[in-house]
């Protein structure tokens, strides 16, 4: 995998990821030491600060393990086979936990929305969506801006601490769709539905973007499920 040098604004959450890429795809295989801490710095262009934090990350969910003096170690090899979909690293407790949330916060920002978005939300949606069309064949890029989608309808909403709360989670939120894209991919059904969604909320129709969050989460169960 070619390393891809780090420009965006969250750079701890880039790093992450494509750090994450290489478990993913046995770059870094199991048992494997990572490069040290100058040595990713160096790899990415940025400071160990977001490196630390990083790593910080893929400790949390299980990929790797740090021993004081030795460096950090692959510990987790998602595996791939015997299933329809390759497993995600967030089990299903996890999964249930983000629905929650959104079906408490992501459903009422969606009335607010409807009620209060001016141009400037809408431009952002759409400029959000943009990006999704155009990195269908790259789900973290995409995941990015199915994030950055989600988060406009929020800040549509005009009720600050739905906004901060989004904030606060970004990290988790984003990992949260990066998996779904990267397990079930991306497809017409995933992308027209995002579209559908944006026509909803211009249209001042808060019932038909409800159903259209919730057939997305119950076709993901479903998958999950298989």
């Amino acid at each position: 995998m070619v390393i891809k040098s780090i420009e965006s604004e969250n750079k701890v959450d880039q790093v992450f990821y494509q750090m994450k890429r290489k478990i993913l795809d046995d770059s870094w295989g199991l048992g494997d030491k990572i490069p040290s801490e100058k040595e990713l710095c160096d790899m990415f262009g940025v400071s160990r600060v977001s490196v630390r934090s990083a790593i910080q990350k893929l400790r949390s969910v299980g990929l790797i393990d740090t021993f004081q003096g030795r460096g950090s170690f692959v510990t987790k090899k998602i595996d791939i086979t015997n299933s329809v979909f390759p497993k995600m690293t967030i089990d299903e407790k996890d999964f249930k936990d983000i629905i929650e949330f959104r079906e408490l916060i992501e459903y009422k920002s969606i009335e607010l929305a409807v009620e209060n978005a001016d141009e400037e939300d809408i431009r952002n949606m759409e400029d959000a969506l943009n990006r999704m069309l155009s990195n269908k064949n790259d789900y973290e890029k995409y995941s990015i801006a199915d994030y950055e989608f989600h988060f406009a309808i929020v800040k549509a909403s005009k009720n600050k601490i739905f906004y901060t709360v989004m904030e606060s989670i970004s990290s988790i939120f984003q990992y949260y769709l990066q998996e779904l894209n990267r397990v079930f991919g991306i497809n017409e059904k995933s992308t027209q539905g995002h579209k559908n969604l944006l026509e909803s909320i211009k249209n001042k129709d808060a019932d038909t973007a409800k159903k259209i969050i919730e057939e997305g989460i119950e076709d993901n169960f479903l998958k999950l499920n298989r």
